[in-house]
């Protein structure tokens, strides 16, 4: 069983950066697909970014591409998201998951979940 637990969101002007981290539970995080992903008031869960075990693999939604960068500390088991250039429409909800398969991280069948942390990103 892995718990994971998100910190690092806030109120943030259009145009400023936030980083969000993700803390896991467990000895066996380095073996996990990691990823974030959003839900903006009304809309559907989307896919953000995900990151391999080792960290040497990533992948992210067109949306953040070149705004975010997703990484991972392993001896913290600590998954992070770099967001920069943020937009009001960047606005949601942001959720870490965690699974041993990749696909299931990306179309949002992970088998782990955070409670969330809200972002807010002020026009």
């Amino acid at each position: 069983q892995v718990q994971l637990v998100e910190s690092g969101g806030g109120l943030v002007q259009a145009g400023g950066s936030l980083r969000l981290s993700c803390a896991a539970s467990g000895r066996t995080f380095r073996s996990y697909f990691m990823g974030w992903f959003r839900q903006a008031p009304g809309k559907e869960r989307e896919f953000v970014a995900a990151i391999g075990g080792s960290g040497g693999i990533t992948y992210y939604a067109d949306s953040v591409k070149g705004r975010s960068t997703i990484s991972r500390d392993n001896a913290k088991n600590t998954v992070y998201l770099q967001m920069n250039s943020l937009k009001p429409e960047d606005t949601a909800v942001y959720y870490c998951a965690g699974d041993f398969y990749l696909n299931h991280v990306v179309r949002g069948t992970a088998d782990y979940w955070g409670q969330g942390t809200q972002v807010t990103v002020s026009s």
